[in-house]
């Protein structure tokens, strides 16, 4: 998708820019496949604010995505390509030929109209979801299963991938483009190709209602606080942080200290870690 921008005729419109999906985007959703929704506001289940920042936002039906690709063997065909608020990248309702519908993330090169083969037996061609133990080594793929039965849980953003770059007995070796090198055990589905909407990244809100329509709510700097509210707050004037580095409200290390959990189930799997991004300069 091409990046349109505006014209500087109002404020608002200043610096902004949109994704020029023409006529191939749809933002009406297939009734049978949606929901209402919910949203946490960054709250728990006791209503304590856990993600700070969120909240508000524009009203937004849940649209169920089928990660698992539960219907395999059966042939399917792309209905549209819609737009979903819930997730950066673009879906697509496929039309099975059993007569099923079902929602699937949309991968970069398929077209309304297009086959999507299932199973491990199929082409490897773009929108399949064999195993990256059947696919040639460098082949592009997204929606890793990590793991076994919970369907695509990893490279699923707008624009990510990973590619195979070795096989091993019975699992293969994918690297992502943050450096991250993690095995992938036998029959784990990845759907190959890229994901979709590949220019995300590239928009620019150009005003802060913008900001506010998926659901974000202002930043506070913590310069500007009080010392009762933030460990950077405080002092007269335009003051320093003080410290001898940036800390989070809480007084934890706020950059240069990796934030993973250490006991996470796919630790194991993890053969190197992903560089950070002072690493990557």
């Amino acid at each position: 998708m091409a990046i349109r921008l505006y014209r500087a005729c109002t404020p608002g419109t200043r610096n902004r820019s949109v994704l020029d999906s023409g006529d191939t985007v749809r933002s009406d959703p297939q009734r049978g496949l949606t929901s209402g929704f919910t949203p946490r506001r960054g709250r728990n289940n006791r209503g304590i604010v856990t993600s700070r920042h969120r909240g508000g936002g524009h009203k937004r039906p849940y649209r169920h995505i089928d990660p698992r690709r539960s219907k395999r063997g059966v042939p399917g065909r792309i209905i549209t390509v819609e737009y979903d608020p819930n997730r950066s990248a673009y879906i697509s309702p496929v039309h099975h030929g059993d007569g099923d519908k079902g929602y699937i993330s949309h991968p970069e090169g398929i077209r309304v109209g297009d086959a999507i083969p299932t199973g491990p037996g199929g082409p490897t061609t773009v929108g399949n979801a064999p195993p990256p133990t059947h696919m040639p080594l460098g082949t592009v793929m997204h929606g890793i299963e990590v793991a076994p039965g919970k369907g695509g849980q990893s490279a699923r953003a707008a624009g990510a991938s990973a590619k195979p770059v070795a096989k091993e007995g019975q699992s293969a070796t994918s690297r992502s483009p943050p450096g991250e090198v993690r095995s992938i055990p036998q029959n784990r589905p990845a759907v190959v190709g890229q994901a979709g909407n590949v220019d995300s990244k590239n928009r620019a809100s150009g005003k802060a209602g913008s900001k506010r329509w998926p659901g974000s709510r202002p930043r506070v700097r913590g310069v500007v606080m009080n010392p009762v509210d933030h460990p950077h707050g405080g002092g007269e004037g335009r003051a320093p942080v003080g410290r001898k580095k940036p800390l989070t409200p809480w007084g934890r290390a706020a950059l240069g200290r990796r934030s993973r959990r250490t006991d996470r189930y796919s630790d194991n799997d993890i053969l190197r870690r992903r560089r950070t991004s002072r690493e990557r300069r």
